[in-house]
């Protein structure tokens, strides 16, 4: 059963034949014919007496109201997704990993709500697995987090790399690895570690440099706001891995210490720890007007600031 089958049927009721149905729907008497045969051929009754004035039958009485409705719901569904597609969209869901929605998005949100003051912005800090749960699930327009190919690589997302950012260690000022340069992942793993909770793409980062280098995880706690692994790291001889963006706090704080992190390969080459910030949403969301002005905005931030 087609929409086209329903608003055929109403059509020829309504002007009591066929040929004023065609009229009323601009196409030839033949579609109409075709779509409302299609339909009682579905039904498996017929639906109109075929006289001088089509009539309806029992069968065509009962579905009447019914099919008026679905044809009053039908031109509903259509003006709102027109309305969506012309960019006329009263909110944007936004979800973002911490340190981005603290220091990368506050001036493009500034931005957006003077491109777009109808729109309300909702914005919501969340660990970047769980934010790409939450977009291919629906529940957010679009993201901006730490990269999983695990999560992010199907054919229907559209991804744009951002920038890299180094993680480093953040130790009290008084830790012993506070008064080093740098810190290869031997030097971490006889300490405690603060991480992240599970959904954050920092903790299986972290996890998985630490297995790749043949070394387990003393973890002492999980946690998920910037003040609280400050909190905590100020207190005692724990460390933790956290990104650049994340430490811009810590690094003017006489409490704190950050120590970058160089990873060795084959024992000759080194290279800073990073990780990836992305842009990402959905290709069905980037034909919408108000996602495609926001995406386009944080991506030219973005090459701006690179």
């Amino acid at each position: 059963m087609r929409i086209e089958q329903i608003q055929a049927f109403v059509a020829v009721s309504e002007t009591g034949s066929f040929g004023g149905a065609a009229k009323l729907c601009d196409v030839a008497q033949s579609t109409i014919s075709r779509q409302v045969q299609n339909l009682e051929s579905h039904l498996k009754t017929s639906l109109f007496h075929r006289q001088a004035k089509a009539k309806l039958t029992v069968a065509g009485e009962k579905l009447l109201p019914h099919a008026k409705r679905i044809c009053q719901e039908w031109e509903k569904i259509e003006d709102k997704i027109e309305h969506l597609l012309e960019g006329e969209q009263s909110e944007l869901c936004v979800a973002g990993i911490h340190s981005v929605c603290a220091y990368f998005l506050p001036p493009i949100l500034q931005k957006f709500c003077q491109i777009r003051p109808q729109v309300q912005l909702r914005v919501t800090a969340l660990g970047s697995d769980r934010a790409i749960k939450v977009l291919r699930d629906g529940l957010v327009d679009i993201a901006v987090v730490m990269n999983n190919r695990y999560l992010t690589s199907t054919s229907d997302m559209v991804i744009k790399h951002l920038y890299h950012e180094q993680i480093q260690v953040l130790v009290s000022h008084d830790h012993p690895l506070a008064k080093k340069e740098s810190a290869i992942i031997g030097y971490l793993a006889p300490y405690s570690q603060i991480i992240f909770k599970d959904g954050y793409g920092m903790q299986r980062m972290v996890q998985e440099v630490f297995t790749n280098h043949g070394y387990e995880m003393d973890v002492a706690m999980e946690l998920n706001t910037l003040d609280a692994f400050r909190g905590v790291i100020r207190q005692g001889n724990f460390i933790a891995l956290l990104p650049e963006s994340a430490l811009l706090e810590s690094k003017s704080d006489s409490t704190l210490a950050t120590v970058p992190i160089i990873m060795e390969y084959n024992d000759l080459t080194t290279y800073k720890l990073t990780r990836e910030v992305i842009l990402i949403t959905t290709k069905d969301r980037l034909q919408i007007p108000t996602v495609k002005d926001f995406f386009d905005l944080v991506d030219d931030f973005s090459k701006e600031k690179n």
